[in-house]
């Protein structure tokens, strides 16, 4: 990368892209605000529980699609390591999103996205933890947890070249899950369900 505006231009264009929510814009257009239903959360898990599986399958999808975009944008732009600021930048536009007065969703779906367009082996260990911890609690956040807690240690013993990266979004992860991770321990956090 010769040119370090290239940088910061895809790093923008990356963290607005984060910005388009499709939880809170799809519940806007039923006529209401995610973010006031449910959990509060704008995500795929509290889409699900308010609007059903055709909403939270679109916003689960189009959440990945944003980390992707984002990664293969910086890829074009300036090469590997400008994707991974790119992943960093839509990670956090998700989660604090100017658009949506800094009030987005916990990253998950995004981070995965980008994850695994940085390094598919990678993302797809975490989205291995993912799916078993899920399976097992029949709760999203504990899967959602363990995979965060378990980036850092896999991009350690595995991809040492992304530990400081990973590391970040790791803990951004866990904290945003705060909350949950309460109510996991007071046996409190529901279950998913699939009635809608």
């Amino acid at each position: 990368m010769s040119n370090p505006l290239y940088l910061i231009i895809s790093v923008i264009l990356s963290y607005f892209i984060g910005n388009i929510s499709p939880a809170i814009l799809i519940a806007k257009a039923s006529g209401i605000d995610i973010r006031s239903q449910g959990s509060g959360n704008a995500g795929s898990t509290n889409v699900l529980r308010v609007l059903g599986k055709k909403a939270a399958i679109a916003t689960l999808a189009i959440d990945i699609l944003k980390g992707v975009t984002a990664v293969l944008l910086g890829r074009y732009i300036g090469g590997q390591s400008v994707a991974v600021f790119c992943g960093v930048a839509v990670f956090i536009g998700h989660i604090w999103p100017l658009l949506f007065g800094f009030r987005g969703g916990k990253g998950i779906a995004t981070g995965f996205g980008a994850i695994v367009s940085i390094e598919p082996i990678l993302g797809l260990e975490i989205a291995v933890i993912a799916l078993l911890g899920i399976v097992f609690s029949k709760r999203v956040a504990v899967g959602s947890v363990l995979a965060a807690a378990a980036l850092p240690f896999l991009a350690y013993y595995m991809h040492p070249e992304y530990l400081l990266w990973s590391s970040a979004m790791g803990v951004i992860a866990i904290f945003k899950h705060r909350q949950n991770i309460k109510r996991i321990l007071h046996g409190e956090e529901a279950k998913i369900t699939l009635k809608k």
